[in-house]
């Protein structure tokens, strides 16, 4: 069989390339009980700028989900990107798989950095990360995005959700494939147009390069129920809230419709604190 350029390997190159050449740098720490964690954090952090830290969902390590947002916000924030436990550079040896306890690690993480003030971006996965950062630190939280998150699930949603599965063990083959015809189908699943026609030596690479412990099934179990009724926080956010659908996109819309998305996070996170801070001033 012929053998393919590991087009994964070469992405995620020229990935490292442009987070070093719009500022930050790759930075491990490590908390002395088995874990740690890998972040791209800021070459100088700025005093002026506020902090932004972009948290990632399933897939690859978190360079490949937010390098059309940091090009458009580096500008005007201190970026933290890190990678969540058992993703890219990420481990612990230590048992805890929840939201919970990776909201502990994320902020263990920005307070070796010192930061002690963030807006938090968080996509799927991450999301439910943020949403936990928040309710476990809302003193460090300054605004709060969530992207095809369905942290308000309720017991009674549980069987209405985008992917129905019959156990475990089809849950995990879903959101962790080992074939190129299992990626096939999460992408499907993910994309209102998957690009078609991708050589299956690809997609093995890729699977190669990013495959994620088993040890994270059943919270992955847990969470595909609750993908398909992210829009469902409609019926819980307050005034201070907004909530904002980018049509023709799938789950994965940070990679399907990017411009739009970063539109409006910056609309969110940049324009309308701006606006604030000329009011207070």
């Amino acid at each position: 069989m012929m053998s393919c350029l590991s087009f994964t390997a070469s992405k995620d190159w020229f990935y490292r390339y442009f987070f070093a050449f719009t500022g930050l740098r790759s930075v491990s720490t490590d908390f002395g009980d088995g874990t740690i964690m890998h972040c791209w954090v800021p070459k100088t952090h700025k005093q002026a700028k506020p902090t932004l830290l972009l948290v990632h969902g399933f897939g690859a390590n978190a360079m490949w989900q937010y390098s059309e947002v940091l090009r458009h916000l580096a500008p005007f924030f201190n970026i933290y990107v890190p990678d969540l436990l058992f993703f890219g550079d990420s481990y612990t040896t230590r048992p805890d798989r929840t939201e919970s306890f990776q909201a502990q690690c994320v902020m263990k993480l920005m307070e070796a950095q010192g930061v002690q003030k963030m807006s938090l971006v968080g996509i799927s996965y991450g999301g439910f990360v943020c949403y936990s950062t928040a309710v476990q630190f809302p003193e460090a939280v300054d605004r709060l995005v969530l992207c095809c998150t369905g942290v308000c699930l309720e017991e009674k949603d549980m069987e209405e959700g985008l992917f129905r599965v019959a156990d475990l063990e089809e849950a995990a083959s879903i959101l962790m494939p080992q074939t190129p015809e299992k990626l096939r189908e999460l992408m499907k699943l993910s994309f209102v147009k998957p690009t078609k026609g991708v050589p299956s030596c690809f997609l093995s690479d890729f699977i190669d390069l990013n495959l994620i412990s088993l040890s994270l099934s059943l919270y992955i179990y847990m969470y595909l129920l609750k993908l398909g009724i992210w829009n469902y926080l409609d019926r819980h956010i307050g005034e201070s809230a907004e909530l904002v659908i980018i049509k023709n996109a799938g789950h994965a819309v940070n990679l399907e419709k990017p411009k739009e998305f970063t539109k409006h996070l910056k609309a969110f996170l940049v324009d309308s604190f701006l606006s604030s801070q000329i009011r207070e001033s």
